[in-house]
């Protein structure tokens, strides 16, 4: 009989330590979220878990209530050393060391089946719980629900693709990382630089060596500038010379596109440009500095490419990356212009 009430004091102490480590390490949100996918599991243990003091009270109340319990109980059957030392290691490794391990490791399978004696347990210990839980209501007030940073979900992420079991793929996983980070981006960042830019003065004739240089170039859209490229007035589409022949006066100027052209700052962030884009229908951006000076291009394929990290290059393309096309050009002019200087500096020398 003896040994019966040790096993039910110790299996009872068990469970209620090994649902304080368990049950606290479901946290709400995710049980939330996890209902909203039709899991039964997490609804059950939900009930028991959204008022985190009341639970704790009680589980804790319960836990100290039970190995108090067997303390005074092996204290009336033995010595008191022999009881305390006997005590001390049957609460600690089958109370709290085994029960916590196995908890942690199954918190929502075992909480499941476990949520009707918790529920039970509550209303036992609610006399005496519940003023308690409203006091620490009250002084610390409920849980607050998990909320990650942006950096904190790109490295979940990365370690899901990263586990053997997971569904997401390498490339699931770019793109994820690619549209939580792409704000942080501006439109100077991403832009075709003005000096690998092709642009057209309105003035042009559209005569069969411009339909040509049109032609070699492989753009869809250019931006059509009057006298000076700062001021951009209009963009053309290339779709609206179908048709034209070198026997026609019209100029760039009478088939440009002048409204809808959009206009914006080199600091403007890639959401919000992307919002732009959207609402005005609109492929192409016009990038200004804080000077009114005519910095770069940005099209809506740009932003894109930015989110799914890969460059989107089509059979027209001859250049990949126009940005490293524009930093190689400014290398080469800052070489050229070094040897000058170099070469000016050892004539003087000979003088």
């Amino acid at each position: 009989m003896n040994y019966v009430i040790i096993a039910l004091l110790l299996s009872l102490s068990a469970v209620f330590s090994g649902l304080t480590l368990g049950l606290f390490s479901l946290n709400v949100s995710e049980l939330k979220r996890k209902i909203r996918l039709g899991d039964s599991k997490a609804q059950k243990v939900y009930k028991v878990r959204k008022n985190g003091n009341l639970l704790l009270c009680t589980l804790l109340i319960g836990n100290v209530a039970v190995n108090s319990a067997m303390a005074i109980y092996l204290g009336s059957i033995a010595t008191g050393l022999v009881a305390g030392i006997i005590s001390t290691g049957l609460i600690l490794v089958f109370g709290e060391i085994f029960p916590q391990a196995i908890f942690s490791r199954n918190a929502l399978k075992i909480g499941a089946k476990t949520a009707w004696f918790v529920q039970m347990m509550i209303y036992i210990f609610s006399p005496v719980c519940y003023p308690l839980s409203r006091i620490l209501d009250f002084m610390l007030g409920k849980e607050l629900p998990t909320i990650w940073t942006k950096s904190e979900l790109g490295e979940i992420i990365k370690e899901h693709e990263d586990s053997p079991d997971s569904n997401i793929d390498e490339d699931e996983e770019r793109i994820i990382l690619g549209a939580l980070s792409f704000s942080e981006k501006k439109a100077f960042d991403i832009m075709t630089p003005r000096t690998v830019s092709y642009s057209i003065e309105a003035g042009r004739v559209i005569d069969e060596r411009l339909l040509e240089e049109i032609r070699e170039k492989g753009f869809s859209r250019i931006p059509v500038f009057e006298k000076t490229q700062e001021n951009i007035i209009g963009i053309l589409y290339v779709k609206k010379l179908i048709g034209f022949c070198g026997g026609t006066k019209a100029s760039v100027g009478d088939v440009c596109e002048k409204r809808g052209v959009i206009f914006t700052d080199v600091d403007t962030r890639l959401d919000s440009l992307l919002n732009v884009f959207i609402k005005n229908r609109s492929h192409m951006a016009l990038v200004y500095d804080d000077y009114g000076m005519f910095n770069g291009i940005v099209t809506l394929e740009d932003i894109v490419e930015e989110i799914l990290k890969v460059e989107i290059v089509d059979e027209q393309d001859k250049i990949e990356d126009m940005q490293k096309l524009a930093i190689m050009r400014h290398k080469g002019r800052l070489a050229k212009e070094s040897g000058k200087l170099q070469m000016e500096n050892e004539t003087d020398e000979k003088e």
